[in-house]
């Protein structure tokens, strides 16, 4: 039997090269859909070069920090206002490059039934962060719940409401522990990530649900800097496919609404 040697040293010089040059990226997500989506991302990703691994984060206000500090390469978890906002508060230099999916918040009872059946004084949590704390008050004002200010913007806080008819208490919760206050509420506004952690149905459980359109769509951010290398083309053009879409149909039966 003869050896080719070429041939051989070629071979492995290929396999070699295509290892090499496979880059590898840490993404950070919350736990949940986005991680879930990421999972079915890879596997695209990497046909193209692209390894993704994924670091879950509890809470909405560490992945941004991790990003700008380089400690990950991209996040996924946040929409536009609140990456707005927390450039603003921050100077963080990170950035959108590309919309993923939209989670439509929810108000949820163990009490009662209906938004109507809250009683006086009822107490109801919203999240303390600006954006998802405001696009509550946004949905309770879209359904004549209360009224606001006019020209608050996407981030209205309670010291911006102008009648509150059934005098409700609005109780502010980190949005990771807004299942928990549940059972201490007549409502709480939760949002889609946390609820479906929590057991609960974002479709069927809400005695209120946002409008999934307008400026709340999810996106994925990286640092300014980093905008333009190649890897961010394959990691968007990966996640906007039609193989993630249908994962995204298919698993979330509506309660998360791809953007693609």
């Amino acid at each position: 039997m003869s050896f080719r040697p070429a041939l051989i040293l070629a071979s492995v010089l290929a396999v070699w090269s295509a290892t090499a040059s496979a880059e590898t990226i840490k993404i950070g997500v919350t736990p949940g859909p986005h991680a879930q989506i990421l999972e079915a991302v890879k596997p695209i990703a990497a046909k193209q070069g692209l390894d993704i691994q994924l670091i879950e984060f509890s809470d909405y206000v560490v992945p941004n920090a991790a990003l700008d500090a380089g400690e990950i390469q991209a996040n996924s978890f946040q929409n536009q206002p609140y990456l707005d906002n927390q450039k603003a508060d921050r100077g963080y230099k990170i950035e959108s490059v590309g919309l993923t999916v939209n989670f439509p918040i929810g108000v949820y009872s163990k009490k009662h039934k209906a938004f109507a059946d809250i009683p006086e004084g009822g107490k109801v949590s919203i999240p303390n962060d600006p954006t998802n704390g405001g696009r509550v008050l946004l949905l309770l004002r879209d359904k004549g719940v209360i009224k606001l200010k006019d020209g608050v913007g996407f981030k209205p806080t309670v010291l911006e409401i102008t009648e509150n008819p059934k005098k409700l208490k609005f109780i502010e919760v980190d949005a990771a522990q807004a299942p928990r206050a549940l059972d201490d509420v007549d409502a709480a506004a939760i949002n889609t990530n946390y609820a479906t952690q929590a057991g609960l149905d974002p479709v069927k459980d809400p005695i209120l649900r946002e409008d999934p359109k307008g400026p709340y769509v999810n996106l994925i951010a990286v640092r300014t800097a980093d905008k333009d290398k190649p890897w961010v083309k394959i990691l968007v053009d990966s996640y906007h496919t039609p193989e993630v879409k249908e994962f995204v149909l298919t698993k979330f039966k509506g309660a998360v609404l791809p953007s693609w």
